[in-house]
């Protein structure tokens, strides 16, 4: 006999047990966003998940919603390379800011033309006679939109780790890495710059400069620098380097801003948790105080 409807697709087989259908009857899946993460922490009420699998979810679910523009660098805060640059201009920018990547540009700030790993600059020194747009690798350009999935997802396709984020009018808005997508998953990452508290506080560095923790006492800076740190409000006192220097600048610090405070330079290398972790330190050159 034939198909009584031949244009009908085959239906797929329900492989669900009838016990399986009752339960599902009785308890429906979620059926927003918001009820699946209530759901989530239930689970982990009931023990089913554990507390950091249930933030992991969490965040994976949320991140569905996230776009380059939430998770990038903006633009004033990118550390780049001008191709015209001398070499050891280069060495001193990769060795301050401790990028693996940079982009390049030429001209105009917006003027990306290629992306610049910290490691090639080891061929530029063995052979001066190499020229750098030699080195330089394709730059990827994502529009501000972009879903962090999406963004993953070519991260992982075309072994790019990081892309330069584009505006509604075209401009450079900043940059996105494939950390800063992965960190919405996990956390913050953990870096060079992290080691144990109990290792000490205060390292020095092959340029002369050194690497101070930001929970570091204010009166132990003093000590070690032998300078005289206050705050510019009389009335206020702070017991770490890192909180004192919060409130000098007016806000949450960020990775690469600086500040001159008694006689010394502070750049914010790494912070975590809107705290900085780590401070590069150094004489300030005209050794005048903010303080």
């Amino acid at each position: 006999m034939s198909d009584p409807h031949p244009g009908r697709p085959p239906e797929k087989e329900d492989k669900r047990t009838f016990l399986q259908k009752v339960a599902e009857f009785i308890h429906p899946g979620p059926d927003s966003t918001q009820e699946l993460i209530e759901t989530l922490a239930e689970a982990e009420d009931n023990q089913v998940i554990g507390a950091e699998s249930r933030v992991m979810l969490e965040r994976v679910i949320r991140m569905a919603d996230m776009t380059a523009g939430d998770v990038m660098v903006a633009a004033p805060r990118m550390d780049l390379v001008n191709i015209d640059s001398p070499f050891d201009d280069l060495l001193h920018l990769v060795i301050n800011t401790a990028h693996s990547r940079f982009p390049v540009y030429q001209g105009e700030r917006d003027n990306i033309i290629g992306i610049l790993m910290a490691k090639d600059l080891l061929k530029l020194q063995r052979a001066p006679e190499l020229n750098i747009r030699a080195l330089l690798r394709p730059a990827v350009f994502v529009p501000e939109s972009k879903g962090l999935n999406d963004l993953l997802r070519e991260f992982r396709g075309n072994r790019n780790h990081l892309a330069i984020v584009i505006d509604e009018f075209g401009r450079m808005a900043g940059l996105v890495t494939i950390e800063d997508v992965l960190e919405q998953i996990v956390g913050e990452i953990e870096d060079e710059f992290d080691i144990p508290e109990d290792d000490g506080d205060i390292f020095g560095l092959a340029d002369r400069t050194y690497r101070v923790s930001g929970d570091t006492s204010v009166e132990r800076v003093c000590e070690a620098f032998d300078v005289l740190i206050q705050s510019s409000d009389p009335g206020e006192s702070f017991d770490t380097i890192g909180g004192l220097i919060a409130h000098e600048m007016g806000h949450v610090p960020k990775r690469g801003e600086q500040l001159q405070l008694g006689g010394l330079q502070f750049v914010v290398l790494h912070t975590k948790g809107g705290a900085v972790r780590w401070f590069k330190v150094s004489k300030a050159e005209d050794g005048s105080a903010a303080a």
